[in-house]
């Protein structure tokens, strides 16, 4: 009586058991499809990684971190561009400026001649007219040559040329003491070579225009004639040392600022 009334609870625990394990077995299944499908929601919902090639990507780089290639041409320097601005208006070559300035003076050798702007000093009414034809001055800052030339005893004037025209309009004697004029006189004398020969030897080392030619004394107490050759393409100055004895080129220097 006793086993008897024992075996219904232990089938109703079976029972109970059996149940149990498939509401968890369920439970554990729906879950897993729960997930499954949170996850295949997700990746519906996530925006997609960009899986380019490593060629669109090199691309795509180039394009957003491309720059423009710098400018080919270098701006030019202050002093070449008043170079480049001042050459070409000079309508008298240094030659002609200088034949125009020894004229002014009698017995006179060139010592000095430069292309430069006209300043406020010279259109202002100092100095003398020219004595063969007086002319007026020109504008302030156009070109002029302002030259010098001495006499054998050392004596210097001062002769101011339109670069334009060719035409003198001051001429002036120089302030010297009896030092300055011998040093000169001497200088003069050590010159064999004429500005002329002095040009050539350099223009044939350095093509361009002759902007100075100056009779000087180097370092060395040797007389030189210092002879400043602008060139057309690059607006570069090279100044040449060329020694007032023998002609030969000394020294030379490119002046690029």
């Amino acid at each position: 009586m006793s086993s008897v009334r024992r075996l219904p609870p232990l089938r109703s625990m079976a029972v109970i058991c059996a149940l149990g394990s498939s509401v968890l077995l369920m439970t554990g299944c729906t879950n897993a499809d729960t997930a499954r499908s949170s996850v295949a929601e997700a990746a519906q919902t996530t925006p997609a990684t960009n899986t380019a090639s490593p060629t669109d990507t090199g691309t795509a780089t180039a394009t957003s971190t491309g720059s423009a290639s710098p400018s080919a041409s270098a701006s030019m320097t202050d002093d070449q561009a008043e170079r480049k601005a001042l050459v070409p208006q000079a309508r008298v070559t240094w030659d002609k400026a200088a034949d125009t300035a020894v004229k002014e003076v009698p017995d006179s050798k060139l010592v000095d001649l430069e292309l430069k702007r006209t300043s406020a000093e010279a259109t202002a009414s100092t100095g003398s007219p020219s004595p063969s034809t007086p002319n007026p001055a020109p504008s302030q800052g156009a070109p002029e040559w302002e030259a010098k030339v001495a006499t054998s005893d050392g004596t210097v004037h001062r002769i101011d040329i339109d670069a334009v025209s060719g035409k003198v309009f001051r001429t002036q004697a120089e302030d010297q003491d009896t030092d300055d004029k011998q040093q000169l006189a001497d200088l003069l004398k050590k010159a064999t070579q004429t500005p002329e020969q002095a040009v050539k030897a350099a223009t044939d080392k350095v093509k361009g225009t002759v902007t100075h030619v100056e009779l000087d004394e180097n370092d060395d107490q040797k007389a030189i004639w210092s002879v400043d050759v602008v060139s057309t393409d690059s607006w570069d100055k090279t100044t040449l040392e060329v020694d007032a004895a023998s002609g030969d080129i000394l020294n030379q220097h490119v002046d690029r600022d």
